[in-house]
């Protein structure tokens, strides 16, 4: 059996991993069973990193739900004072750096995926041999932290920009960069001359970004919508760096039992993995609304020679079990297999099937053109 585009992938482990989900939904329920999992429309507002209110956030995409600060102050003093364990592969962010390969391979396939239904198999197969699979496309990481994943896009070619709200983050982003000599410094227009790729890091936020004129052909935001507030403002401000038929690349984690069980009480309390008030279960968002999310945005923002933004919805519609077409936009799960050490990405039927998405997943979506869908 394959993962997705032919990743090796057995189907014994994976009957395994859905025996273990099994059980541990059971024992979620039983530790959470005083506590309230069911939907409840809110707005995106503000929450305090010692919430439990587990019901559901609703992601407004309506005009309102304009990109205004995101940032939260008590998350980024957190993670500023972690700042210096970024690249200890077996510290307080190991998972992370267990998960980056795995994040990479969805962006590699769906790019690859797409360029194939876009433009043929002769020139994916042209990018996906070549020396840089993004070589001259500008891409944007948002929260990018230490720099895990805006390496792994420069070094495949892309022009790179990073950037985070904490300052401590970006310093160690810099220095570690800085320590290998493939990953230049040039500014984020070097893509343009054909750049082989190159890596930029800046102490701002996507809000910030937004007042500027530069916009990307990707960009990425792994493990942050968790940590903001206002994600209806976050989405929509990422949104609005794309180009058009730009591409949207999220991973963050479900609000189910599962992953209540599994990130809060046994990485964060039992098995002491990440620090305990890491994760805020009520701040956890379901794919489903994701994918409502974009079922009602409309682009703010207008393309190059157009006045105003788009009136055309990302996700035009959804089929069975409330999936998107593959070509608007995809949720696929990622499972971590403790008898390996590894993350994997789980095959998209069981993605399909909510099986594997009842925790840390990946959503990819793309920004509509006046040409597409």
């Amino acid at each position: 059996m394959t993962a997705g585009y032919g990743t090796p992938y057995s189907i014994t482990a994976f009957q395994t991993y859905l025996f273990s989900l099994n059980s541990g939904w059971i024992v979620a329920r039983r530790i959470s069973k005083r506590r309230h999992f069911g939907y409840k429309e809110i707005q995106g507002g503000v929450h305090s990193r010692s919430s439990h209110d587990t019901s559901a956030r609703r992601v407004d995409a309506s005009p309102g739900a304009s990109p205004s600060s995101t940032v939260n102050p008590s998350e980024i003093a957190f993670f500023s004072r972690l700042s210096q364990q970024w690249w200890d592969e077996h510290g307080e962010f190991a998972f992370l750096h267990k998960m980056n390969p795995i994040r990479m391979q969805f962006i590699r396939e769906k790019i690859l995926e797409i360029t194939r239904e876009e433009q043929g198999e002769d020139v994916a197969a042209r990018m996906e041999n070549g020396p840089g699979l993004l070589k001259g496309l500008d891409v944007l990481d948002v929260g990018c932290g230490g720099g895990l994943l805006s390496e792994s896009l420069a070094r495949l070619g892309a022009c790179t920009l990073g950037i985070d709200a904490s300052e401590a983050n970006i310093g160690i982003a810099s220095l570690h960069a800085a320590a290998d000599p493939r990953l230049s410094s040039r500014t984020p227009s070097a893509a343009s001359a054909g750049v082989q790729g190159s890596l930029t890091y800046a102490y701002t936020s996507a809000e910030e970004l937004l007042r500027g004129s530069q916009r990307y052909d990707i960009v990425c935001s792994m493990e942050v919508l968790e940590h903001v507030d206002n994600p209806a403002g976050f989405l929509s401000a990422c949104a609005e760096l794309l180009k058009p038929g730009g591409h949207l690349f999220l991973s963050t984690i479900a609000r189910t039992p599962l992953s209540y069980l599994l990130t809060i009480v046994a990485a964060e309390h039992i098995l002491r993995k990440v620090s305990v008030g890491t994760h805020s279960h009520a701040k956890f968002i379901n794919p489903s609304e994701l994918v409502g999310f974009f079922q009602k945005y409309r682009s703010l923002s207008p393309p190059p020679n157009e006045k105003s933004g788009s009136d055309k919805s990302w996700i035009t519609r959804t089929y069975e079990h409330g999936l998107p077409s593959r070509k608007e936009a995809e949720v696929r799960g990622m499972v971590y297999l403790p008898w390996k050490g590894a993350w994997v990405l789980a095959p998209r039927v069981a993605s399909a099937y909510g099986a594997a998405t009842a925790c840390n997943y990946l959503f990819w979506v793309r920004k509509p053109t006046s040409d597409a869908l």
